[in-house]
């Protein structure tokens, strides 16, 4: 009986452990330097923002490239005119974009944008998160805020002194997930403003995708995908600091299991199966 149970618990802890991620495929190198990746499951397309610049440089050079789920650049500028776009989230027929001081509104159906929301006092705009409501979240690494656009006003949702250079967020319900860039701490913030730390994954903490209930994948900017499961215990995917490819702000397509990784500087997105 002991050992039956002893083996039991080995396969149990195998399982847990069993994630591994599988390259599926990698773009063209013609996306200049990507940043955030966004699946837009209705229209079946990638959206990949494009500094193609300095990351804080209001030159408006920067770009929305629209890829194929199969790793085909459909538009390498679909949409032009942003300065260093970073952070994506969308709503309805609306694509929320971070760029620098100020969210663009673009309306996906005609590629256009209609309108940007300016954050006052903001400087580094880096990731955006959408709830069910249509609340749009982003973060300011340069001021460790996360501002909050509801009924298209921006408003201050919280900032602590905590935060040394806030990044990725994911809206789950009414909560918040919050990564760090600066230290790689993992927070939960409630919608009661209660802010807990969840985890610690690889500095350089950047992008933040549910993967499962209670189970995420976060990126460094680095080159690391890490595994977090619901009881906050880490395992290291994806390292690919070696060859020098990012892993900026990511996104996963939970239907097909499939990771996309914005590979900043190697100018390219790869595509990876992730399997449970």
């Amino acid at each position: 009986m002991k050992r039956m149970l002893t083996l039991m618990l080995s396969l149990v802890a195998l399982t847990a452990s069993a994630q591994t991620l599988t390259l599926k495929w990698k773009t063209d190198t013609l996306l200049r330097v990507p940043e955030s990746v966004l699946f837009d499951a209705k229209n079946n397309v990638l959206y990949v923002a494009c500094i193609d610049g300095k990351p804080d440089g209001k030159d408006g050079v920067g770009s929305i490239a629209k890829v194929s789920p199969a790793g085909k650049i459909i538009s390498p500028a679909w949409v032009k005119g942003l300065d260093a776009p970073k952070g994506m989230g969308q709503f309805k027929n609306n694509l929320y974009v971070a760029d620098i001081s100020r969210v663009a509104i673009i309306d996906i159906g005609t590629g256009k944008i209609t309108s940007f929301v300016e954050i006052p006092d903001s400087k580094f705009l880096n990731d955006i998160t959408v709830d069910k409501q249509g609340n749009v979240y982003v973060s300011d690494t340069g001021t460790n805020k996360i501002h909050r656009i509801k009924d298209g006003k921006a408003e201050v949702y919280f900032e602590s002194t905590e935060l040394k250079g806030v990044n990725g967020l994911l809206a789950q319900g009414t909560d918040l997930y919050v990564v760090d860039f600066a230290t790689g701490i993992n927070y939960k913030l409630t919608a009661d403003k209660k802010f807990t730390k969840y985890t610690t994954t690889a500095e350089g903490a950047d992008g933040v995708v549910p993967v499962g209930k209670d189970e995420y994948l976060v990126s460094s900017w680095n080159g690391e995908v890490d595994f977090v499961n619901a009881k906050g215990e880490v395992k290291k995917l994806l390292d690919t600091r070696e060859q020098k490819w990012n892993a900026a702000d990511i996104e996963f397509d939970a239907k097909t299991n499939t990771l996309y990784v914005p590979t900043f500087f190697a100018n390219g997105v790869m595509a990876y199966t992730l399997a449970k």
